[in-house]
C-alpha cells in the first residue's frame, strides 16, 4: 500500500512539474504555435552562423502577387495567423519572416542594425525567386519595412504601415541608455511587467484573449538562455532609439498606405519619461496625420477607439481596409 501511495505521489509530482514548466518557454519559442510551418533559413552574420525562420504561405489560386509581413518588436511570425488567412485565400503568397534576433530566429550577439535587417529580407525574397512584393510592417516592422523600401524601392510593390514606431525621433525626449544601461531592466521581465506595459500602450480596452500574447511576451524569462534573450532585447531596443526614419520619409518613391489606431500611445523608452512627457508625445491621432503629409504617394486610414495592434484589436475592420488597399 505504501508504495502504491509513493507511486502516487511521483506521479503528481511529476505531473505538477510539467504543468508549471508548460509556462516555460523557449527563447527561439519552439514550443510556441505558429500558425503555418516554419522553415530556416541558414545565414553567416559577423562570423556566426544563425537561422532565420520564416513561414512562405502559398494559396491554392494563386494571383501572382506576393505579400510580406514584418513583426513588431515584442511579437513574432506567430501574431500573424488572422492576417495571413485572408491574404492567402485571395491568392497572395505571403511570407512572413521572423528577423534575426526575434521569435524562432537565432539570438546572436551582433551589432543589429534596421539596414542589415533589410538586407536580410532582400536576400530571402531572392533565395525564393520573388522580386517584388507588398510589404507591410507593424510596429518596428513598420521601421524595417520603412528602411526596406528605402534601400530597395524596386523591390516594393507597396509599403503598408501598421501603426509603425520611429514616427517621431525618440532621440530629441527619451533620456540616452546604452544596450549595456537598459540590459539589466530586460532581466527584470515578468508577466506583470509585460502586461502592465501592453495594457498602457497597446490596447484600448483589456480583453481576455490578450493575455496570450503577455505569457509569450513572459514565458521565455523562466528560461535558462533568458539572459541571452534579455541581451539581444537590449540589443535592438538601442538599434531603434540610435536609427531613426522619421527623418526619411520623403524619400521614399513607393505608393505607401500609413494604418493607424487613433488611440496609439506607444512610445519607446516609455518608463523613463514623466507624465507630461507621455502625454506630449506618441500621439498617434496627431503623429498619422503629420506623418502622412511627409510620405509622397501616401494614403492615411484611421481607426477610431484602436491602440497600437489593429489586426489584433479590429482584426475585421482591419482586414478590410488593407484588403481594400492592396
Amino acid at each position: 500500500m505504501r508504495s502504491i501511495i509513493t507511486s502516487l505521489f511521483i506521479i503528481l509530482l511529476t505531473l505538477g512539474r510539467a504543468a508549471a514548466q508548460s509556462d516555460t518557454l523557449s527563447i527561439t519559442l519552439e514550443n510556441v504555435p505558429y500558425p503555418y510551418a516554419v522553415i530556416h533559413l541558414p545565414l553567416t552574420i559577423e562570423g556566426q552562423d544563425v537561422r532565420m525562420a520564416y513561414m512562405d504561405v502559398k494559396p491554392a489560386t494563386p494571383n501572382g502577387r506576393t505579400v510580406m509581413l514584418f513583426h513588431g518588436k515584442n511579437f513574432g511570425g506567430y501574431y500573424w495567423g488572422d492576417v495571413i488567412r485572408p491574404l492567402v485565400a485571395k491568392g497572395y503568397r505571403v511570407i512572413v519572416p521572423d528577423q534575426i534576433g526575434f521569435g524562432r530566429s537565432s539570438k546572436p550577439f551582433i551589432h543589429y542594425s534596421l539596414h542589415k535587417m533589410a538586407a536580410m529580407n532582400k536576400h530571402l525574397l531572392d533565395t525564393l525567386g520573388i522580386s517584388r512584393a507588398l510589404v507591410l510592417g507593424h510596429s518596428m516592422g513598420g521601421m524595417l519595412a520603412t528602411r526596406f523600401a528605402l534601400m530597395y524601392p524596386q523591390s516594393v510593390e507597396k509599403l503598408l504601415l501598421e501603426d509603425p514606431i520611429g514616427l517621431e525621433d525618440y532621440r530629441t525626449f527619451v533620456p540616452y541608455r546604452s544596450a549595456e544601461q537598459d540590459y539589466p531592466t530586460e532581466l527584470k521581465t515578468s508577466f506583470e511587467s509585460v502586461k502592465k506595459y501592453y495594457q498602457s500602450s497597446y490596447f484600448t480596452k483589456w480583453e481576455p484573449r490578450y493575455d496570450q500574447l503577455v505569457k509569450i511576451g513572459a514565458g521565455v524569462a523562466q528560461s535558462a538562455d533568458f539572459p541571452r534573450y534579455a541581451k539581444v532585447a537590449a540589443l535592438t531596443f538601442e538599434m531603434i532609439y540610435e536609427q531613426p526614419v522619421c527623418y526619411e520619409f520623403g524619400l521614399l518613391k513607393v505608393p505607401t498606405v500609413l494604418f493607424i489606431g487613433k488611440e496609439d500611445k506607444t512610445i519607446v523608452g516609455k518608463a523613463l519619461l514623466t507624465d507630461e512627457q507621455k502625454a506630449q508625445h506618441g500621439q498617434y491621432k496627431v503623429l498619422g496625420p503629420q506623418t502622412a503629409k511627409k510620405i509622397p504617394q501616401c494614403r492615411l486610414i484611421e481607426f477610431e477607439g484602436c491602440g497600437h495592434i489593429p489586426h489584433i484589436e479590429i482584426p475585421d475592420v482591419f482586414m478590410k481596409a488593407l484588403l481594400a488597399n492592396l
